[in-house]
């Protein structure tokens, strides 16, 4: 008969017990109960637990009577708090703080919701950029008292920027110093003591000691192909007023007269015969508008593959006899030695084979009118250093061709700016210095480091997961982030003043503004050349310090975070890391991106499953509604819209892996913000700016469409805004980009 194992086994085993085992004794009893005890302890722990979220939550999103904050409707900051932000937070009541406080609260529109238009919520009442700030700290230096050794660099500056300063003293000079200039010349046939000079001597004399290019620009810098020596290139003029570049242009015929009632202005004066001088100013417009017939936009040179040609000035000189091309170079670029075997890159050179015709009829025909259209273009170039008279007549002539052209009228500007600027050209080593030594310590440098170093981490790792991107073009991306230099702050030169010390021993400052400016002038162009020759790669820093402008040299494969850009209200050490993330932060992405962006748009990228979602995101920009007088140009800015999206999207990505591995944040107080509010509204503030006309050759879309499109395209913004469901920033449907 078959025997069930275990019952087998378990009747051995009860029966080799005593009875007694067979019952619970008084100490299993006790086990029992207290393991049920425990078992239920636990579950009333997570019971209570999960209620205490539910308070904290429903607490949170109580109805709140409103804060003093400008910033937003009190109950649309009510949101789900995810449990990335269920960390302690503490409020930053540092005086840096304070005042990012005091901009924010300046800078908010209460009357905005933030679901419908963050763009006015965080903007809406913005009164001037970063740019201008920095320039009131640049004015702040160089109005500062200090004792400077006699002679050194710093004093010059100073000296320069009161020379300049010193309106009363301009004006007593009058064009005093201006027909001192015309009288080395040669003088000028309209207001008498004239001598007739060689058409290429006077052109040499312009270029070479006035830094005035009438007919073209020449100037030296890297080739552009690799490996970028340094190499003279000629390339067509840019006119300020638009004559001929559109016969067709409306109110064309207008401007011709503004501009001809100009010049008979500046004529006069100089103390020119009326007559004479109304004679003299047709016959320069009529050059200006020949001249510009022959001009090419630059995106027709790209069109056509004619960005640039190589060609020798022998060659050139066959092919534009006009100009004496070896003597007027020589004289510019001093002390570099040119032959006619000299290779040189021409941007157009149709342009100046035109141009050289057009001057030979008129050496043949109106030699002495030649002259003078030389001597008004000099005129106008040095108006900036020229007193009141001089100065009002250009500002005049600016309004009445931007309201012909249906332009906005340009602010006015205070003198002390155009003074800074000038200084700034004059000095720039100088002005660095000071300006690196008072804003940007090292410590601030530390800490832009250790941001642009989780922001490229951030941006590494999300390459690997682009699911549109194509093995190939993801390894060159990540190539090409991975390899980039990065200089933070300033160049060494600034750093490091000793450097500049030798700058400016040909630069003297005299009794005229006028000659102090010239004199600043020549010594800057020598500079310029001096330094194209040194091996060191800094002489390619390409912006100043104090610009708010990053800058990707591609000669280098180096990015340039300059320290003006690393200022408040977009960065500081102490701030909360929300604010550096969201402003500074999403500034780096978006120069990272811009070394492969053009490598995601169409023909760039053939094997890329991109071209659904570039569609996707032309439609996406092109539902916001825009401030009147700016425009959406579509695919003009799609490369800029892809790289504003991608900034927002790794910056944050950033910022929350540096949360999950640094508990705890700081906030601004009285703004009753979270982190990450806080994160989006920095990030906003990067674009304010007071409406304007969106400029047609602008690469990017206008301010707000910069900030709706990618922050409309961001659930985590809806999410932690609590927008509802089909507001403009919380749309039906979005882009997969990033």
């Amino acid at each position: 008969m078959g025997t069930n194992p275990a019952m087998g086994m378990g009747a051995l085993w009860s029966q080799e017990r005593p009875p007694e085992e067979g019952q619970p004794t008084e100490r299993s009893r006790w086990q029992a109960m207290a393991r049920q005890l425990l078992t239920t302890v636990l579950f009333l722990s997570v019971l209570l637990g999960s209620c205490v979220l539910f308070v904290y939550i429903f607490w949170s999103c109580r109805p709140r009577v409103p804060l003093p904050s400008p910033l937003g409707e009190p109950s649309s900051l009510c949101l789900f708090v995810p449990s990335s932000e269920l960390f302690p937070t503490d409020p930053c009541d540092t005086p840096v703080c304070r005042r990012l406080l005091e901009h924010y609260l300046k800078s908010g529109n209460i009357s905005v919701a933030p679901c419908t238009d963050f763009f006015s919520f965080a903007c809406g009442k913005a009164k001037g950029t970063l740019a201008e700030e920095i320039k009131r700290q640049l004015q702040r230096i160089l109005e500062s008292s200090g004792s400077w050794h006699p002679g050194s660099e710093e004093e010059k500056a100073f000296q320069f920027y009161s020379s300049c300063m010193d309106t009363d003293a301009i004006e007593a000079a009058g064009a005093g110093p201006l027909r001192q200039i015309i009288e080395e010349l040669g003088g000028w046939q309209i207001s008498g003591n004239w001598t007739s000079l060689d058409f290429n001597r006077t052109l040499r004399l312009l270029m070479s000691q006035y830094g005035h290019f009438p007919f073209f620009r020449a100037y030296l810098s890297p080739h552009p192909s690799p490996p970028h020596q340094p190499v003279i290139q000629i390339d067509q003029p840019e006119f300020d007023i638009p004559l001929g570049q559109e016969l067709e242009q409306k109110n064309y015929a207008q401007i011709l007269r503004e501009y001809l009632s100009y010049l008979n202005c500046l004529g006069e004066l100089l103390g020119g015969n009326p007559s004479k001088v109304q004679e003299h100013a047709y016959l320069s417009i009529s050059i200006t508008s020949q001249l510009s017939r022959f001009l090419r936009p630059p995106g027709q040179q790209r069109t056509q593959g004619k960005l640039f040609q190589m060609v020798t000035i022998e060659q050139l000189q066959e092919m534009a006899p006009a100009i004496d091309w070896l003597s007027c170079l020589q004289a510019t670029f001093t002390p570099m030695s040119l032959s006619p075997s000299q290779l040189v890159v021409v941007h157009n050179l149709d342009y100046l084979q035109d141009m050289s015709k057009v001057l030979e009829k008129q050496l043949l025909e109106h030699r002495d009118f030649l002259q003078s259209h030389m001597i008004f273009g000099l005129v106008e170039a040095l108006s900036p250093a020229l007193n009141s008279k001089f100065q009002d007549a250009r500002r005049l002539l600016n309004q009445k061709v931007r309201e012909l052209t249906e332009q906005p009228p340009m602010p006015t500007r205070p003198r002390w700016m155009e003074c800074v600027e000038q200084t700034d050209a004059a000095f720039k080593p100088t002005l660095a210095a000071m300006f690196v030594r008072e804003t940007f310590s090292p410590s601030t440098q530390s800490a832009a480091m250790e941001l642009f170093t989780a922001i490229k981490d951030a941006l590494i790792t999300h390459l690997r997961r682009l699911p549109w991107m194509d093995e190939e073009t993801r390894k060159k991306a990540h190539d090409k982030v991975t390899q980039v230099q990065v200089t933070m702050g300033a160049p060494e030169w600034a750093l490091k003043p000793a450097l500049a010390r030798q700058e400016y021993n040909d630069t003297h400052l005299r009794p005229s503004y006028l000659q102090s400016f010239l004199s600043s002038l020549r010594s800057r162009q020598a500079r310029i050349i001096q330094s194209s020759f040194q091996p060191s790669p800094h002489h390619r820093w390409k912006v100043s310090p104090w610009e708010v402008k990053a800058h990707y040299s591609p000669s280098d494969h180096m990015v340039v975070f300059p320290a003006g850009l690393l200022q408040p209200p977009f960065f500081h050490p102490d701030y909360p890391r929300a604010v550096n993330f969201g402003a500074a932060g999403s500034i780096m992405v978006l120069e990272l991106l811009r070394i492969f962006s053009h490598l995601l748009l169409p023909g760039f990228c053939l094997a890329c499953d991109n071209r659904a979602i570039l569609q996707c995101l032309e439609h996406h920009y092109a539902a916001f509604p825009l401030p009147n007088g700016t425009s959406f140009y579509g695919f003009r800015t799609l490369q800029e819209d892809v790289a504003d999206m991608g900034g927002l999207a790794i910056a944050l990505k950033a910022y929350n892996n540096r949360l999950s591995w640094h508990r705890g944040e700081t906030t601004l107080p009285r703004l009753d913000l979270s982190p990450h509010q806080l994160f989006f509204l920095s990030y906003a503030q990067v674009m304010c700016r007071e409406p304007s006309t969106q400029d047609s050759q602008d690469p990017h879309s206008p301010p707000s469409l910069r900030v709706h499109g990618p922050l409309s395209n961001t659930p985590a913004f809806a999410r932690y805004f609590s927008c509802p469901y089909g507001t403009p920033l919380n749309p039906s449907r979005r882009c997969q980009l990033w």
